[in-house]
């Protein structure tokens, strides 16, 4: 990536800011190192990576405080330094920080891989940070039990130094020598505890002198009596440090056997660091994850300059790359042409640094292999270089390096020289680019060039908006229309006299004249039909709400419809649940009236009641049979008068009356109706005259058959008072008839009594193929005494 650009969008104070955000001199170091990648698949795991952070900063902040460096450290042990209290507390801060970090992401919940995987690379070395905890404290000394040795000795020292106390205390308060010292007290000279004596007793007071005052009245002696005990305290200090020695050697062993590891597990937490850094440094500017674009479009809406105050930054839209790869963009001095330039170029780069941009949510960025800025004023005196020489030097340089997949800035093309020059100098540089196929967003003020952009493919004319009325730019950025300088107003809005505005309006070219005021027409053109489309989309938007709203109507109408047609067709099983009952209760009574009659009259009564029955539930419970046993679909070719037919939509079945085209004329019960062939399903063929044969005796068909048990199918069955052999039987055939009729659910009426009758149809119903489960009836349709069964 071009580093001269860099300065010139001032990239780097994006970084100062991504800096100061990570928390460890490793995450700073990685920040502001930061550069734009060029590859495609590294900016988009840059991108993930930020994201990442950016979901877990939602919940949590993970513990990346207390990380050290340690790499100078690391270094001198290498080469055999030997390490001190103090930096042990730094590493061992920074294993504190590696398990905290590691046990962080093992335990988070959300969904963010390579985070989780990054920490969990790092590799926890428990004995040695045992080791370094055993042998400093929570402030960095060493610990009187970092060795056995140690601790014998500093108690000793301990024990030493108290009896050296005991006999200089009673030294300074015996009666005999109170007279000879300057204070009652006992101080150190040298490691060597001392008593300050008065100069003229000297010779009165045996001991060693180690120091006097300034003044020379007081001397600080060392008795006689403990110099030998000052001796032992000396030669325990000695072997306390030969000791202190000997274990930061050995820590410093420890440490350097595990350089490689620490060094790593250091580099991850710094990675970690930086990337909640680039997640932090997101939530500042109220950033969103911008989405990669492969088709070199870059489409940027309601992007804020992120260098520029949030309370008045103006959002501007930016697409570049679509139908065009060369934006010009005109309007006058102080309207924000270069600030809507600098933020193209500086969203770009932090793209592909991985940073999140403070623009609207689906904005689209393309990947590109340099950015080449040439803005501002580049005149040099050291270098005798004016305006336009610079801008044309730093030019002539780009145009010897761009690419198809680079993206240019110019500022003010050909400016700085004679306007007629200049201009052709910028078109011919703009046809050259275009050419090449670069990217390009170009500022200019030259008339010119906004005609040259109309009669170009590949270039568009956008402008800063600036309002005449208030004679102030909004700084709004119009794509599709090119701007006016507006100069004669702005100079006016300076102080400039009108006088000489007046002249100069008269100096000027009319057809110059002419094409300012077609360009401020469609400036305003522009304005009402942004107006008009926001009031297009906010009724679009209303539509849309109502369309919805409506078909979440039409949803709980159609719910609506279904309970109150399952509840009708629960109405209905009742119903016919008690006509059995009753009807049940008849047929006893018959039983009882014809107990004289012979047996073959007496079940015949009894059959008649019965299918007397069935006709009534099946005129009150015509739905109960499930559509699931017709799947077959109606073919109209072989599709004739009298056949049975099963109507999905009404949940009943029945008979083709005739045919027209795709509909189907149908009779059910008492009434008829027309209903398209492919809301039907093909039951079976209907009886034919044809197949009888005068004087024949009459078969019944197959289909007939089917039709019959379908027709006459019950859904429960009473077989109280039967033997379990016996209900076996039955229940056998009456399952079979309910599957060929299509019913799901079927209600075995087998009474409480003993029980062992339900206990014998219970351990049929395990067995049988067909039963998909069963259980005990709801208690209005018998509780106990009757069982509820699932079939297959």
């Amino acid at each position: 990536m071009e580093k001269d650009s860099f300065k010139v969008l001032e990239y780097n104070r994006i970084l100062s800011m991504l800096k100061d955000k990570a928390g460890s001199i490793w995450g700073k170091e990685l920040a502001g190192g930061l550069e734009p990648s060029s590859d495609i698949g590294e900016v988009r795991d840059r991108l993930r990576e930020t994201a990442e952070a950016y979901m877990v900063l939602s919940v949590a902040n993970p513990p990346l405080g207390g990380i050290h460096d340690i790499r100078d450290l690391m270094k001198r042990i290498g080469i055999g330094a030997t390490v001190e209290p103090a930096e042990i507390m730094d590493v061992l801060s920074n294993m504190y920080a590696m398990r905290s970090v590691k046990k962080f992401f093992k335990e988070l919940e959300l969904d963010v891989p390579i985070l989780r995987e990054t920490a969990g690379n790092l590799e926890i070395l428990g004995q040695l940070e045992r080791n370094l905890e055993n042998v400093v404290d929570e402030h960095g000394n060493l610990r009187d039990d970092a060795s056995t040795e140690l601790k014998r000795i500093r108690r000793d020292i301990k024990v030493s130094q108290s009896r050296i106390k005991d006999h200089l205390h009673n030294i300074i308060h015996s009666a005999d020598y109170q007279k000879y010292f300057q204070d009652a007290i006992i101080t150190m000279r040298g490691d060597r505890y001392v008593v300050p004596v008065k100069q003229e007793y000297r010779q009165y007071f045996p001991g060693i002198v180690h120091d006097q005052s300034a003044s020379g009245s007081t001397l600080f002696v060392e008795p006689m009596v403990v110099v030998n005990l000052n001796n032992d305290v000396k030669q325990l200090l000695a072997a306390e440090k030969h000791e202190v020695e000997r274990i930061l050697r050995d820590i410093s062993q420890q440490l350097r056997r595990n350089d490689d590891t620490l060094m790593a597990n250091c580099d991850i937490l710094a990675f970690i660091d930086f990337t909640f850094a680039k997640a932090s440094l997101a939530y500042d500017m109220k950033a969103v994850e911008p989405v990669i674009s492969e088709d070199r479009v870059t489409s940027l809406r309601a992007a804020r300059h992120p260098l520029i105050n949030a309370d008045h930054v103006v959002p501007i839209d930016v697409t570049i790359g679509d139908q065009y790869s060369m934006l010009l963009v005109t309007g006058p001095n102080t309207g924000g042409k270069t600030v809507s330039m600098k933020t193209l170029g500086l969203m770009v780069m932090m793209a592909q640094s991985g940073l999140f941009l403070p623009v609207e949510a689906g904005s689209k960025i393309a990947i590109y292999n340099n950015i080449y800025a040439d803005i501002g004023d580049e005149q040099s005196i050291e270098q005798s270089l004016s305006t336009f020489s610079a801008h044309m030097t730093n030019i002539v340089g780009i145009l010897g390096q761009v690419e198809s997949d680079d993206l240019l800035l110019l500022d003010e093309l050909g400016a700085g020289t004679d306007p007629e020059e200049g201009a052709a100098l910028a078109m011919a540089i703009l046809e050259q680019l275009l050419n090449i196929k670069a990217t390009v967003m170009a500022t200019t003020h030259y008339s010119e060039l906004k005609t040259f952009a109309f009669s170009r493919e590949g270039i568009e004319n956008a402008c800063v908006e600036f309002d005449v009325e208030t004679l102030k730019p909004t700084y709004r950025l119009l794509t599709g229309i090119p701007g006016a300088s507006n100069a004669f107003a702005i100079s006016r809005r300076l102080g400039l006299s009108e006088a000489l505005v007046i002249r100069a309006k008269q100096l000027i070219q009319a057809d110059h004249a002419q094409f300012e005021q077609v360009i401020n027409q469609l400036e305003k053109e522009k304005m009402m039909y942004e107006q008009m489309n926001a009031s297009i989309e906010a009724k679009l938007r209303r539509a849309e709400k109502m369309e919805a709203r409506a078909e979440e109507m039409r949803s709980e109408l159609a719910q609506k419809k279904a309970d109150i047609i399952r509840k009708a067709k629960d109405e209905g099983s009742a119903m016919v649940r008690r006509a059995r009952r009753e009807s049940e209760s008849v047929i006893k009574m018959l039983k009882e009236q014809f107990n004289d009659m012979g047996i073959q009259k007496r079940q015949q009564t009894i059959q008649d009641a019965r299918n007397k029955l069935n006709e009534v539930s099946d005129l009150v419970r015509p739905g109960l049979v499930s559509g699931k046993a017709f799947r077959k679909p109606v073919d109209l070719k072989t599709l004739a008068p009298g056949d049975i037919i099963y109507v999905t939509k009404l949940d009943q079945k029945g008979t083709v009356l005739g045919i027209n085209g795709k509909e189907i004329e149908v009779q059910m019960g008492s009434m008829k109706t027309t209903i398209k062939a492919n809301a039907c399903r093909f039951v079976e063929k209907g009886k034919s005259d044809n197949n009888h044969v005068a004087g024949a005796p009459t078969k019944s068909s197959g289909g007939n058959s089917f039709m019959k048990k379908t027709q006459g199918a019950s859904r429960d069955i009473d077989i109280r008072g039967m033997m379990v052999d016996e209900a076996e039987v039955v229940l056998g055939k009456f399952i079979d008839d309910s599957l060929i009729a299509g019913l799901s659910q079927v209600l075995i009426i087998h009474g409480k009594g003993t029980g062992a009758l339900r206990k014998g149809v219970h351990e049929y119903l395990k067995r049988h193929k067909n039963v998909e489960n069963f259980n005990f009836a709801d208690m209005s349709e018998g509780g106990t005494g009757a069982t509820l069964v699932f079939l297959k």
